[in-house]
This record gives C-alpha cells, structure tokens and sequence, in this order.
C-alpha cells in the first residue's frame, strides 16, 4: 500500500512540475546556452532597429528571439527553403512587439508558414444574407489557433525599409497580440483605467481615420487601418514602430497609448514604464 501511495504522490508531483514550473524550467536552460554570434550579425542587418536598442533592450530582444527559435515551428510552403536569415528575420521583428513585455505573450503561437511570395487563400465574406467565397491575394494572415502566415517578399521588404509604411511581420504578430484575450477586436488585454482610456482614445482616432476617408480628406495613417478595429490596432503597430514620429505629431494621445501597452518609447528606444494592472 505505502508503495502505490509512494507511486501516486511521485505522479501527482510530476504532473504538477510539467504544468506549473517545466516551461520556466525549460526556459532558463535554454537562456543559459550563448547567443551565437552569427545570429547577431543576422540581426543587425534584417533588423535595423535592433542596432538602435540600447544594452538591456538589445539583451532582452536576443533572449526572446532565442525562445521564438527555439519554440516555434517553421514550415516553408510551395517549395520555399527556410533558413538561418529566414527564422531571425521573422523573429526578430516580432519580438520587437514585445522586446519590453514578457515572452508569454507569444505562448500560443505554435506554427510559421513562409511562402516565397504573395499567395492565394481562400476568402469567406457574408452580408448576413449572402456568403461568397473567393481566392484572394495576401502578404500574411494570423488566426487564433496559434498560425501565423507570412511572404516572404513582404517580410524583406520591411527589413530593408525599415521606415517605410508596411511590415508584415509587425501587422501579423500584432493581431496575435490583439487575440490574447480571445478575440480580435483592436483591444489586447488591459485592464482597469487603462482599459477605458484605450477604449476612448483609440475609437477617437478611429472615427477621425473614417471621417477622414469619407471627406476625401489626407487620411493620417495607410487607409487599410480604416477597415475594422482590429487592423487598425495591427496598422497603428507598423506606423509605431517605423514611424513614431509621424505618429505622435498626428495622434499624440494615440502614440502614449501604445507607448503605454508595449512598454516602449520607439522615439526615445527607452522602456515605458508599465502602467499599473497592465496585462
């Protein structure tokens, strides 16, 4: 009887270990393992912003480009060979998203598909009353099961423009953000106070984007933004990180905002402070 006891108590110990501590386990021994040099080299030039970061901010994008690698899985489609420059460059600029939050954030992201180049999906639209289904043409998509989907022409493109108006790996791995609390709907996780003025100030904006399209008017941010609330958070995120200042001459309460979620003054290449009860 003491030995089936003896049994039970060593199973329930080790169900409770892999369930509360073996990631951050897991976690530390990857960490303690040496950031190779080359990977650096390969950050620093498909990652501009990288080059910019300051010590600690710098460190802290290794570590969780060294988790990303290490955790997620890449798969090249229609024949694409996913190499060394592949991997860093798609985990490099999504950890930018969260080089100041903690790596969590992507814990639900298991997969990668790259494809050579824009591709084909399949598109469902309903009006409520009609559902039509066409193959449309896309540069990425995410989803909440844990898939991202990127071109790689796209994704080179944000490496070598890195202030242009478009990045793919931002737009993407920022509606993975916007699907941590289970829903894409332009609002990531936040709480308390910080919940409502995101609520105030980003629907402020998003209106004036609107009316502004709608007026015919020099829209202040690429008019994609304008067509639901969860690509406007994900084209806010691209403007953010690769126009900053642009940003916050249009939209400075927007800017603080963000400023405010990532932990990040882009401007300054400074950690924000974290606001209390931020998710």
């Amino acid at each position: 009887m003491l030995i089936y006891t003896l049994c039970a108590l060593a199973i329930i110990g080790v169900f409770i270990f892999y369930l509360f501590f073996y990631r951050a386990w897991r976690r530390n021994r990857q960490l303690q393992q040496p950031f190779p040099e080359h990977w650096r080299k390969t950050l620093k030039t498909q990652v501009p912003l990288y080059r910019k970061l300051p010590a600690q901010l710098r460190h802290q994008l290794e570590q969780h480009v060294q988790l990303f690698l290490a955790e997620k899985s890449f798969y090249g489609c229609d024949g694409f060979e996913v190499d060394d420059t592949v991997r860093l460059t798609i985990a490099g600029h999504a950890c930018l998203l969260i080089v100041a939050r903690n790596f969590s954030d992507f814990d639900e992201i298991g997969s990668i598909l790259v494809y050579p180049d824009r591709y084909y999906a399949r598109g469902v639209e309903s009006d409520g009353v009609v559902v039509s289904v066409s193959n449309q043409v896309r540069a990425g998509e995410a989803s909440n099961h844990g898939q991202v989907v990127l071109a790689w022409t796209d994704c080179e493109e944000g490496a070598v423009h890195p202030h242009g108006h478009h990045n793919v790996i931002l737009h993407e791995f920022a509606h993975q953000l916007d699907y941590l609390d289970g829903t894409a709907d332009g609002a990531p996780p936040l709480s308390g106070e910080q919940a409502r003025h995101w609520q105030d100030t980003m629907t402020r904006a998003y209106e004036q984007l609107r009316h502004s399209l709608r007026h015919h008017q020099k829209p202040w941010l690429d008019p994609y933004g304008a067509t639901e609330p969860a690509e406007f958070f994900a084209v806010l995120t691209e403007t953010f990180f690769q126009q900053p200042g642009h940003l916050q001459a249009e939209q400075p309460e927007v800017y603080e905002a963000l400023c405010g979620f990532f932990r990040l003054d882009p401007l300054n290449l400074r950690s924000h402070p974290a606001d209390p009860g931020k998710g």
